[in-house]
């Protein structure tokens, strides 16, 4: 089994770790001091949610009409164009006194365009680790997230405790600046992975060919909503705490984390499988506390509990690379991660609409209830596409399974294309 150490030797694999690290601080300060900028100006636990995690709705239109680029355009270019594009618009916050809605409509604007990001990069990592290590490659990734927002949560709301919001988005535009040349002069200048336009009809082309596989269906799901409901919960921390909102989402990433440092470090895949299923509900059942009137800290120990559940998605993730053409890796990654993505935006909005209709902690407990439902609909459709053994199963059974995956598991060397140097 093949260790984090082992992939961190791999420099091209430590600088895309680095790039993604610095970008998820940066947008998890710059989100939590927009959002409570938002709050103050206006009393709404709607627009609050909506300022934090309504740009992930943008999602959805760039896996409709960008996501190809995530195989047909050249890694390196793309994620450093977004980089710089990320650092701009962070820049425009800091030094303009907008509106909230300006704010919010901009925000809306640079994450459309940044949606095709998840691709390019979660498509990136499938050729720059070997094969086997993808998911420990996917855990550190997501390892980076855990931390950078314990780090972006916890130090901005102490530093927006002292200093002005400008300031902190200052802060964060340096974090997202410093990405562009880890990405411009750390990656290899890879070529597509396969040979088509980025354009609209081949975005859809490669969406339907991957929205027809009645396998891959029930994994987009149990991807999305469930984790989308508690994401909703979470939309309501800044309403329900004030400025201790920090320390709720500085606990969920920590939770976070550490599952998918035990489940993608120290399980194998029968192992990762067998977790997942019990994960899932693990997701949701602590935020039930929110019924009740707990402390902050009891509050925040059940929220890294329950986030742990998060990494019941590596199972799934590894199953759906598996069941994917190679020449769609990045496109599937991608339209799985804007699905992710856009369920966050709209059960944040709903949240936020239900909390101003009653209260932050009843809406809580009203969402994670919710998943939980989800998740136990959902065992059986997920049981028919994976179970514990390791080995995948299709709906038609095994000889089609079997059949499929010889269709779609390509020998190593037709998965990689050669690569100029890393400065070049």
């Amino acid at each position: 089994m093949s260790t984090y150490r082992e992939i961190f030797r791999n420099a091209e694999f430590r600088n895309l770790w680095v790039s993604s690290a610095l970008g998820n601080a940066s947008s998890t300060m710059t989100s939590l001091t927009l959002a409570l900028m938002v709050d103050a100006a206006t009393g709404s636990a709607l627009l609050a949610a909506l300022v934090m995690f309504g740009p992930s709705l943008a999602q959805v239109l760039g896996a409709s009409t960008l996501m190809s680029a995530a195989d047909t355009a050249r890694p390196r270019r793309v994620l450093t164009a977004l980089a710089t594009l990320s650092t701009a618009a962070v820049a425009a916050q800091a030094a303009l006194d907008l509106t909230a809605g300006m704010r919010l409509l901009l925000a809306l604007l640079v994450a459309y365009g940044l949606s095709i990001g998840g691709g390019v990069r979660w498509g990136l990592l499938n050729e720059v680790v070997d094969e086997d290590q993808f998911i420990l490659g996917r855990s550190a990734m997501n390892l980076s997230v855990g931390a950078m927002q314990i780090a972006g949560f916890g130090i901005a709301g102490l530093l927006l405790q002292a200093l002005s919001p400008a300031t902190v988005l200052w802060m964060a535009t340096a974090c997202s600046a410093l990405s562009i040349p880890v990405l411009r002069f750390g990656l290899h200048d890879r070529a597509p992975r396969r040979r088509a336009r980025t354009s609209l009809g081949e975005t859809w082309r490669g969406n339907r060919r991957l929205l027809g596989q009645t396998r891959t269906r029930p994994l987009l799901l149990a991807l999305s909503l469930p984790n989308g409901l508690i994401v909703g919960c979470e939309a309501l921390f800044v309403p329900y705490a004030g400025p201790r909102a920090g320390w709720l989402l500085a606990a969920g990433a920590a939770g976070m984390m550490t599952g998918d440092l035990v489940v993608g470090r120290f399980l194998n895949p029968s192992g990762r499988r067998t977790a997942g299923r019990w994960l899932r509900y693990l997701l949701a059942f602590p935020f039930l506390g929110f019924a009740f009137d707990l402390p902050i800290g009891v509050l925040a120990a059940l929220v890294a509990v329950g986030s742990s559940g998060y990494s019941a998605s590596l199972s799934q993730q590894e199953v759906l690379v598996e069941l994917t053409p190679a020449d769609l890796r990045g496109q599937v990654l991608g339209l799985e991660s804007a699905l992710r993505m856009t369920a966050f935006g709209i059960f944040a909005i709903l949240a936020g609409t239900l909390a101003d209709l009653t209260a932050p902690a009843p809406s809580i407990t009203a969402f994670a209830a919710a998943s939980l439902l989800v998740s136990l609909v959902l065992t059986r459709p997920l049981a028919k596409v994976m179970r514990p053994g390791g080995r995948i199963v299709s709906p038609h059974g095994d000889s089609a399974a079997e059949e499929g995956l010889q269709a779609v598991r390509p020998t190593r060397g037709s998965d990689r294309r050669r690569s100029a140097p890393a400065g070049g």
